[in-house]
């Protein structure tokens, strides 16, 4: 039986494609299997993949580029490992990467998903530098999403395993049991987020049923972070208008009233400011508007569902304490 599925989602990334199927293809300690989805890739990359893996790496190649979410999908649909990686072009990982965390979450039936501890790369070889990269994801309280430790120095922090809120898209490992139950009718990754904050909304969409995320620091990868906030106006136009677009999508998925209203404040006011980028400096993010507005009853009934999934969960959650408070009471009386 297949331990873990690695997945990479690839669009032109003929470059770095070797250095993390290859990477990929070293993995020790499990039992796995490697598949890449290519998006219509208009460089060498289809080339880049036989070259690197020949006959131990699944190719799918697509005819257009369906966006990372709905190709990340098809690659869950088509694989077989009790656990499964995400795992982008341009992000490499030692050799004990996937072993470390499948061995931690044989041990945490209560863990749906995990990070590790990823360090900033740069250059053509992925070559790690002395700053992280991501040690898992959390929230603010205006409802954004950050990499914890983006930018600082590696030396001495987040060295201790903990529960955090999500798992980088960078390299999110997933129980698969956890990524049927959050399976919605958009796909386990939704795909109207086409790219870009789809692994904050899958996490979120976790937590609210109930699984828990572990960070592990002793699975260590290199990424070469391209998007950060930063850097938003070298950004592409197409990653900002998503960037807006996922930004309210995240909260019509997942937001529960009591959340919108405890944060109401410091998210209208991030709102405001979005908007305003949207009316002046970033003219062409401003159709992730109408979008939003054209698609609204799709995306009701979507939330709808995902509301649904939740409130069954949790039901059956209660069930099941209940059914373990009863059964400890009753192996209580019976001991002597």
């Amino acid at each position: 039986m297949i331990d873990v599925s690695i997945i990479v989602v690839a669009h032109n990334d003929e470059a770095d494609l070797p250095l993390s199927v290859g990477s990929a293809l070293a993995q020790r300690g499990a039992s796995t299997e490697t598949l890449v989805v290519d998006n219509d890739s208009s460089d060498g990359s289809r080339e880049a993949v036989h070259r690197v893996g020949g006959q131990r790496v699944r190719l799918l190649e697509l005819p257009e580029n369906i966006g990372f979410a709905a190709a990340m999908n098809l690659g869950i649909g088509a694989c077989t490992g009790r656990y499964v990686l995400a795992l982008n072009p341009d992000c490499r990982l030692e050799p004990d990467f996937v072993a470390s965390l499948a061995g931690r979450l044989d041990r945490r039936p209560d863990v749906g998903f995990a990070s590790g501890r990823l360090l900033r790369a740069e250059g053509a070889g992925l070559s790690p530098t002395s700053r992280l990269d991501s040690a898992g994801i959390y929230r603010t309280a205006a409802g954004r999403h950050f990499d914890r430790g983006s930018g600082e120095p590696a030396g001495g922090r987040y060295t201790a395993e903990e529960e955090v809120f999500g798992a980088s898209g960078a390299a999110g490992f997933y129980r698969r049991e956890a990524l049927e139950s959050a399976r919605i009718m958009t796909g386990v990754f939704d795909s109207d987020f086409f790219l870009y904050r789809e692994d904050a909304d899958l996490s979120w969409r976790l937590q609210n049923l109930g699984w828990k995320c572990l960070y592990v620091p002793a699975a260590v990868g290199y990424h070469r972070r391209r998007n950060l906030p930063e850097r938003r106006r070298r950004m592409s136009p197409v990653v900002n208008y998503h960037s807006v677009k996922n930004r309210f999508l995240l909260r019509i998925n997942n937001q529960s009233l009591s959340d919108f209203a405890a944060t109401l404040v410091p998210t209208l006011a991030r709102d405001a400011v979005v908007l305003g980028a949207c009316l002046t400096i970033e003219r062409s993010s401003l159709p992730a508007f109408p979008w939003l507005w054209r698609n609204r009853k799709r995306l009701w009934a979507k939330r709808k569902e995902i509301q649904e999934k939740v409130n069954t969960r949790r039901r059956e959650r209660l069930v099941e304490g209940q059914r373990s408070n009863v059964e400890s009471g009753e192996a209580r009386r019976e001991e002597p």
